[in-house]
């Protein structure tokens, strides 16, 4: 009783905004982060802090230097350590109610399915096409919600995918993947989409992210309007009057 009044205290600000009823659902949801870094790191911690059941976090990376910049969860003394580990770490000193469990690796065709198999939502929080066209063909078939978030440099989106949806990922976005199988040949053309280390400065991610998590209490709670493709939300961080919702 004592675990359960806690829980509810913590979450005393939002209770304005959401009935009992509704946090509940939120209680007992099971959202996929998949990819711990820049905005996966900022799903994360408002996830957890929004008081979500379970996180399955999905991640083969570990930190670098170059992620400080930018990375909630990366600190000089988390360079070289598991993203995703150190996110289920964070989660813990956040909100210990919330249960975690960690994927420490490569995110592909044939384990996607295990992954995110109990989920009730799927996040992308990725930085390659490739990855993203694999989650989003596994919710798609699965019938899970998938909430697309992508940066560069000072730009960022947010949209997100039902399975009512008149688009899905590949075709709103006319990748050469779409209708074909994810073949070697596919597969190489899919990662000539976007080549190099894209640019990114610290709040891009973080919005994202913060926007993804954000989608994700709406679709589980029931509250407000969720941003469904093809409508998507589109912003750049040197033009503050550039945020809007659009259809592509």
């Amino acid at each position: 009783m004592q675990a359960e009044n806690t829980y509810w205290e913590m979450l005393t600000r939002q209770m304005s905004i959401v009935t009992p009823e509704e946090q509940e659902k939120f209680k007992n949801a099971t959202i996929a982060v998949i990819g711990c870094g820049g905005i996966g790191g900022a799903a994360i911690e408002m996830l957890a802090r929004a008081g979500v059941g379970k996180l399955i976090l999905a991640d083969m990376d570990e930190f670098d230097l170059s992620n400080l910049n930018r990375q909630l969860l990366s600190t000089f003394n988390e360079i070289g350590h598991s993203k995703s580990e150190t996110g289920a770490k964070r989660v813990e000193s956040i909100n210990p109610f919330t249960e975690v469990e960690v994927h420490n690796t490569k995110v592909t065709q044939e384990n996607i399915e295990d992954i995110i198999e109990d989920a009730n939502i799927v996040i992308d929080a990725m930085d390659n096409v490739l990855t993203r066209v694999v989650i989003s063909r596994a919710c798609k078939k699965n019938k899970i919600p998938f909430i697309h978030g992508a940066i560069h440099g000072t730009l960022g989106q947010v949209s997100v995918f039902l399975s009512n949806s008149d688009k899905d990922y590949e075709s709103m976005f006319n990748l050469p993947s779409v209708g074909k199988e994810l073949n070697d040949k596919t597969i190489d053309e899919l990662e000539k989409v976007v080549t190099g280390t894209p640019p990114a400065i610290g709040p891009a991610p973080n919005i994202v992210g913060c926007f993804e998590a954000m989608e994700a209490f709406k679709i589980v709670t029931g509250i407000g309007r969720v941003i469904v493709a093809p409508k998507i939300l589109t912003f750049d961080l040197l033009d503050l009057s550039s945020f809007k919702i659009e259809d592509i």
